[in-house]
């Protein structure tokens, strides 16, 4: 056992219910994921925390993390990343992971600090809402699901956007990574 003192408290998860470490930007993590839910309409089922992939760069293996993912009616609507200071410096992390977390750009990709937020539009990038209130309420996303058509990435983007990954990923500190 380790003599090594922990100083950080714990919080119980929202989502889980299990108790985690108070440290990095736990605080910002946690109102998310009540304001998805109380101010939103999500339910817990609908939202995934700390969903994992893995991708691949010139045979170098790159593991990556969304903070949160939001589905509707059982499909990947948007993904949520929380960050201190510029929003903006996280702009391309948000949407590289959001296009490829799964087999389909995942529509919506947030960046918040917890104050505010902003909602990019996956597919171009480009800024589509500034604010929490930004961020669509359930049913608002049903109905943009049935309007939907869900695109892959292109050929020609996927080794550019397992570089940006693979970058913020370098530049990451250990433990302050969702």
């Amino acid at each position: 056992m380790s003599d090594q003192k922990n100083f950080y408290g714990k919080v119980v998860d929202f989502m889980t219910g299990k108790e985690v470490p108070n440290v990095g930007m736990e605080e910002v993590r946690q109102y998310m994921e009540r304001f998805l839910v109380e101010e939103r309409g999500y339910s817990k089922s609908d939202i995934e925390v700390d969903a994992h992939s893995k991708s691949s760069v010139d045979d170098d293996e790159i593991g990556f993390s969304v903070g949160l993912v939001v589905s509707v009616q059982g499909k990947r609507f948007m993904v949520l990343i929380w960050v201190p200071g510029s929003l903006g410096s996280r702009h391309r992390e948000t949407v590289a992971s959001a296009r490829l977390l799964d087999d389909y750009q995942i529509p919506f990709s947030v960046v918040s600090d917890g104050r505010t937020a902003e909602v990019l539009d996956t597919s171009t990038g480009e800024v589509i809402g500034t604010g929490l209130e930004a961020i669509p309420h359930k049913e608002e996303a049903i109905r943009q699901m049935q309007e939907m058509t869900f695109q892959e990435v292109p050929q020609k983007r996927l080794k550019l956007e397992r570089l940006i990954l693979r970058s913020y990923d370098e530049m990451n500190c250990p433990g302050l990574r969702t």
